[in-house]
């Protein structure tokens, strides 16, 4: 997989492709894509068994504080295939502290073109109450088991906080070339 053939969406930052790099409900295996060589190699086994409760993975061309591309967990029913890419929109954030500083994680849904399923979802208090406390519990606690790692959840933010932090992660991915 070449990433850098991969644009950064149809229309950021309110239309994102995100690159799949952990399945939804996949095994407890954090799996990261090389952006240089583009394989997808396993970074660790959680030790936690726990599942992601989305589709985890990254925005191609952004960057962020913690020196990686801003993540995404895109919410849908279907697990999908590491390594594949889903135009997805966002409709929050995740404000997180972790052992590598600040964090950031957008909370996204399949674009309508895909499933219509989310179209009611417009922001992120439009989300049901549930799978937000899914998401919060996920990565409150999955890395709870790991000799000298942590993370907690400063606050979430609205799709306005969202798009601001697509855009900044642009403007730093852009900043480095």
């Amino acid at each position: 997989m070449n990433i850098d053939a991969i644009p950064t969406g149809k229309n950021p930052p309110d239309d994102l492709n995100v690159i799949i790099e952990v399945p939804l409900g996949g095994e407890p295996i954090k799996y990261e894509i090389d952006k240089d060589s583009g394989a997808l190699f396993v970074d660790r086994f959680l030790y936690t068994p726990m599942r992601y409760p989305g589709n985890y993975g990254f925005v191609p061309h952004t960057l962020c504080g913690d020196g990686d591309p801003l993540d995404v967990i895109v919410m849908n029913s279907r697990p999908l295939v590491p390594g594949s890419v889903v135009r997805s929109r966002p409709v929050g954030v995740l404000f997180m502290e972790d052992d590598g500083g600040q964090d950031e994680k957008i909370i996204a849904v399949p674009v309508s073109k895909l499933t219509r399923m989310y179209d009611g979802i417009k922001d992120i208090e439009d989300f049901p109450e549930i799978q937000l406390e899914r998401i919060k519990h996920f990565f409150t606690h999955y890395k709870d088991l790991e000799p000298g790692k942590w993370a907690k959840i400063d606050r979430i933010g609205n799709l306005a906080d969202a798009r601001k932090v697509i855009e900044d992660s642009i403007k730093m991915a852009q900043g480095q070339k």
